[in-house]
């Protein structure tokens, strides 16, 4: 789901002593369609997608990645503008966009901004972030910034939707270090990819944990090719994004635990917020 600091970004230092941008999503881009569409809990875009007809647009998606959420809005012929950091993320959505008809490109129009800092020209009867990436936003700062930049662009009597995922406290600790089987998918008829996950350090003060994802590719069972990626992500409690929201002067108008709009509860899997601006 944005990591800039919408997704994941790293920097690695020069000889020069000066920081490099690293693109973030540079590896994860290329496998992420493949790898989310073999994810059976992945239940969100029925959730936002009738939230976009609710609404009948436009809608603007913070954090619109490789166009999961975005492209079937816009198949619905719904206005929808879509922002990301993440230039690799965008060059696939872009090429994903040239194989769609003519009156489905025509709905999207795509930016290449930070969740914290862009600002377009107008506002929007719908404000969506799903798929958590208020998640790379690790300071108060920047948590307080990204939700303002998605306030700014709500229209007044407009919502603002997002979700993050509810906290289990016992395990964000545990498993340092293992090397744990993700996601499996095919490549073609005799190879697969195989992603794993290894979690690689917490901070627990400051609510963040960082991991790494490694994609193995395998032909007739043997090793060919491997890649990984450094991720961090934070996680919030309830009353943290409560504070948050009068920040950035936001209130909510419905509460979900899941995407069956199950309640926010002890029971509940995520949390799922709609907003209005105070």
């Amino acid at each position: 789901m944005t990591p800039q600091a919408t997704k994941t970004s790293r920097n690695r230092s020069s000889r020069s002593g000066k920081k490099v941008a690293v693109e973030s999503y540079s590896v994860t881009a290329k496998y992420y369609d493949a790898a989310y569409a073999t994810k059976q809990d992945l239940v969100d875009l029925p959730f936002y997608l009738d939230l976009a007809k609710q609404s009948s647009g436009p809608v603007l998606e913070i954090a619109c990645g490789t166009g999961r959420v975005l492209l079937p809005i816009a198949r619905e012929g719904i206005a929808i503008e879509g922002v990301d950091n993440s230039l690799p993320m965008l060059r696939v959505l872009k090429s994903h966009m040239e194989k769609e008809p003519a009156r489905t490109r025509r709905c999207i129009t795509v930016h290449h901004g930070d969740m914290r800092r862009f600002r377009l020209p107008k506002k929007f009867p719908l404000v969506i972030i799903p798929f958590r990436p208020l998640q790379h936003m690790y300071t108060l700062h920047d948590q307080r910034e990204a939700l303002t930049t998605a306030a700014f662009h709500v229209q007044e009597k407009g919502i603002l939707a997002f979700d993050v995922f509810y906290p289990k406290m016992e395990l964000i600790s545990a498993g340092l270090d293992q090397e744990i089987p993700d996601l499996e998918w095919p490549v073609d008829s005799d190879s697969i990819v195989r992603r794993y996950f290894r979690k690689d350090s917490v901070d627990k003060i400051n609510q963040v944990f960082s991991f790494t994802f490694i994609f193995r590719t395998y032909k007739r069972g043997k090793l060919l090719h491997e890649e990984s990626e450094l991720f961090k992500l934070s996680y919030y409690t309830y009353p943290h994004l409560k504070a948050l929201f009068r920040l950035a002067r936001l209130e909510p108008v419905t509460e979900y635990g899941s995407f069956a709009k199950t309640p926010l509860d002890n029971t509940a899997e995520q949390m799922i917020f709609l907003l209005k601006k105070i």
